[in-house]
């Protein structure tokens, strides 16, 4: 299993308390979180420093809607390696999915999130892209 001792991870997500919330739940599980609130906040990100091993993006954010981000970061040869897991509260009919999968999305997890099965989803793709 590829599980390492801090997994850093980018959530993009326009909701402050979500982005600390989230944040604090995934530290008890060694999972080191960057957030943002926009995708002009997370492009700076990735241009500027480390890749993160998984990016966490909320398909309504107010800059850029998450399937139109996502399919740029696969576009993107610097970028498209880097699993994104979709997370969202108003897109959870199987046929947001089902777009958000086409996007290039790696996973989609519906909102309200239970914290153990994120971190189960997440190390389920860090291992499948090890």
């Amino acid at each position: 299993m590829a599980t390492a001792t801090c997994t850093k991870v980018l959530l993009v997500d326009d909701d402050r308390h979500y982005l600390e919330t989230l944040s604090d739940a995934m530290s008890l599980k060694g999972t080191e979180v960057h957030g943002v609130s926009s995708c002009a906040e997370a492009l700076l990100r990735l241009k500027g420093g480390q890749l993160p091993a998984l990016i966490l993006l909320d398909v309504q954010l107010q800059d850029m809607h998450g399937f139109e981000f996502c399919r740029m970061l696969k576009r993107s040869l610097k970028w498209r390696k880097i699993p994104v897991l979709l997370l969202s509260a108003k897109y959870t009919d199987p046929s947001d999915r089902a777009e958000g999968l086409l996007a290039g999305a790696d996973g989609y997890i519906a909102k309200p999130i239970n914290p153990e099965s994120l971190h189960q989803e997440i190390q389920h793709l860090l291992d499948r892209n090890a």
